[in-house]
């Protein structure tokens, strides 16, 4: 019977999505713990294994797992390459190790053993048999076992129970003893992402505002003359705007105005003209040669180029012409432009993805994110994909992933939670999350705690923006200087993912009225930037991705504990990586110095409240030592509003 051969219990999978439904994503070179709970009747030892293959590979490998409590067992894993995997688990009972448990506790008790020490031997013989494990190796070393055993007979049972019961033996039969009852959960996708999918950092800008003239578009030439000053700042991804070609049927002009003049560069998200469509580049930028030049560069500078997919047209799209069934028509013959009413777009219009679109739309969008990874991009922020159905996401994503399964995806869904979470569910590699607007210290904890501690974990990696091109956030425009090094503290150090948008280093916070918008924004009109002005924050930013860099602890996302100040406008917490332990205070206030008490978390070392650990400033780079659990600290946010420091365990490497 079926339902008799699956003996042992497989419950509580930790990386099941959905019931298996969608592929848990865990990060490639990186341990990740597997855990599930695994346990039968009666009081058998029980073996356990984590599975895990390639997608297309047929035999499993397998990691030993451990009991840990309560019938929880785990296994840490890193995979060697990202791409898609199917991973289960295994469990069995253990007949030798409870034979030897058992024997050793009789004879500890003074008990006969002899007909104990013959089922021992038939346990071995049987691992010999045609339902034995090992090879041909393993079954001789079985068989000089019981020869070794032959030969003690005349010593007596303690000879021989010592010799069945020596590690050695233990360890053949592990390899070797048929697993009886085995039993198999059911097998779960896995998707592996390559690290910079769980750790980066982000600089955006526009490169058509690179040529530090007013009188002259930007060119990718001007784009890799910037190249070392963002790699100075400590940044990985340069992200780009779409580079591709501005339609100029209602272009938009300056601060969204519905006139442009003859020299406005409209909205580059107003994709398509007669120049191309999303395959295609602004003339005014350059052309291909002059990109891959700029992707050469970048890579030699150690930067990584990000695309913009924004799958809206121009009314000047080639697309309309020549794939009309694509679009949405109005009942007097003109085509229906964008708009979230009240809002309206009308220099861009949608495609639909359903209808006679389907599936010829599907392949020419999955054809155009190739295209550029044919160029040597492998990373995309997807412009609105929650206005976009899930299953093309789905199909999308996985047909790119078969031809480089280190292409990343960026969703850019300032949107409902459960929508932002079903993307990351579908695919996307990152997401923008809710962080742009959690100030307080109470919605900071409860919003990270959501990410880190639920089983958005196991789907999610947020990437922590904080800002961009169309959230100017009203905490920056009334904050000042403190405010932005407050934001940029807590994205550096919570996220494992953050992003600044150009303009952020010298605190450009001017806003359209009563707006999260920016005044004279540069996606209507070209800006020129002064970002060595005074007042800029480019030390703190340095400051911030080489302590990214340099700490383990920085670089684990889920790995964040938040820990007591008592204050309710500092917030405090920790991250551990090994012996790496790094502590964070950040005053949540840029107008007012705040002094509070903190605990140090000795707890963490397993000191007691009255103990001293070594601390070294990460800031200014001295050392010294705490006594006890309570301390005290002032932040001044004109100053600096945070303090980083190291917590070195003792016996713990000096840095």
């Amino acid at each position: 019977m079926r339902l008799a051969a699956a003996r042992l219990a497989i419950e509580g999978i930790s990386h099941q999505v959905d019931g298996g439904r969608f592929a848990a994503k865990v990060v490639a070179g990186q341990p990740d713990l597997f855990q599930a709970d695994i346990f039968s009747d009666g009081h058998d030892i029980i073996g356990a294994a984590l599975l895990w293959r390639p997608v297309g590979q047929e035999d499993f490998a397998e990691v030993p797992m451990t009991f840990v409590i309560n019938d929880r067992w785990q296994a840490s894993h890193a995979f060697d390459a990202p791409g898609d995997y199917q991973i289960g688990f295994a469990a069995w009972r253990d007949l030798f190790a409870t034979w030897r448990k058992e024997i050793l506790a009789k004879h500890a008790a003074g008990q006969a053993i002899s007909l104990e020490l013959t089922e021992g031997r038939r346990l071995i013989e049987a691992a010999m048999g045609p339902k034995g494990r090992g090879g041909a190796d393993d079954r001789a070393a079985l068989e000089a076992v019981l020869a070794q055993d032959d030969g003690l007979a005349a010593q007596g049972d303690a000879a021989r129970l010592a010799a069945l019961t020596d590690d050695q033996v233990t360890a053949l039969m592990n390899r070797a003893a048929p697993r009886t009852d085995l039993t198999l959960s059911d097998t779960l996708p896995l998707h592996v992402d390559r690290q910079a999918a769980a750790f980066s950092a982000w600089y955006e800008l526009m490169p058509r505002s690179q040529s530090g003239s007013m009188d002259r578009h930007g060119t990718f030439d001007d784009v890799i003359a910037r190249l070392p000053y963002v790699r100075d700042l400590g940044f990985d991804v340069l992200y780009f705007p779409p580079i591709h070609p501005i339609g100029r049927t209602n272009r938009k002009g300056p601060n969204n105005s519905l006139t442009a003049g003859p020299g406005d560069p409209g909205s580059p998200y107003a994709i398509g003209s007669a120049d191309g469509g999303h395959d295609a580049i602004h003339p005014e930028l350059g052309d291909f040669d002059d990109f891959r030049r700029l992707i050469d560069a970048a890579r030699d500078h150690g930067l990584e180029i990000a695309l913009d997919f924004a799958i809206q047209c121009s009314p000047d799209h080639p697309w309309i012409r020549e794939h009309p069934e694509w679009f949405d028509w109005r009942p007097d013959g003109t085509i229906k432009f964008a708009e979230n009413p009240p809002k309206k777009y009308e220099d861009i219009v949608n495609v639909h993805f359903y209808r006679d679109a389907l599936p010829g739309l599907w392949y020419a969008l999955r054809d155009i994110v190739l295209f550029w990874v044919n160029h040597g991009v492998r990373i995309f922020r997807v412009d609105n994909p929650h206005t976009k159905p899930f299953p093309f996401w789905e199909w999308m994503i996985a047909e790119v992933r078969r031809v480089d399964p280190g292409v990343i995806f960026l969703a850019e869904a300032f949107t409902r939670p459960k929508v932002m979470k079903r993307l990351a569910k579908v695919g996307f590699s990152q997401s923008y999350s809710y962080f742009t607007w959690r100030n307080e210290k109470a919605e900071i904890t409860e919003y990270l705690t959501e990410l880190t501690q639920t089983d958005s974990r196991l789907v999610m990696n947020p990437n922590f923006f904080v800002n961009t091109p169309d959230i100017n956030p009203r905490y920056l425009q009334s904050s000042g200087r403190p405010g932005f090094r407050i934001r940029l503290a807590l994205a550096a150090t919570l996220g494992g993912n953050y992003g600044v948008y150009s303009g952020f280093e010298i605190c450009e916070a001017a806003p359209v009225p009563g707006k999260e918008e920016y005044l004279d924004s540069e996606k209507y009109q070209l800006r020129v930037w002064d970002m060595d002005q005074p007042g800029n924050i480019q030390d703190d930013i340095r400051l911030m991705n080489r302590l990214r860099r340099d700490h383990p602890a920085l670089r684990q996302f889920t790995d964040l504990t938040f820990h007591v100040a008592h204050n309710d406008q500092v917030l405090a917490y920790g991250k551990r990586s090994g012996d790496d332990y790094v502590l964070i205070h950040v005053n949540l206030d840029p107008h007012n110095t705040q002094v509070f008490q903190f605990e140090v978390p000795l707890w963490e070392f397993g000191l007691p409240d009255d103990a001293s650990i070594e601390v070294r400033d990460l800031i200014h780079g001295n050392s010294f030592t705490w006594h006890g659990k309570t301390q005290t600290l002032d932040l001044d946010p004109q100053t600096r509003p945070y303090a980083i420091w190291q917590l070195i365990a003792p016996g713990a490497p000096r840095p």
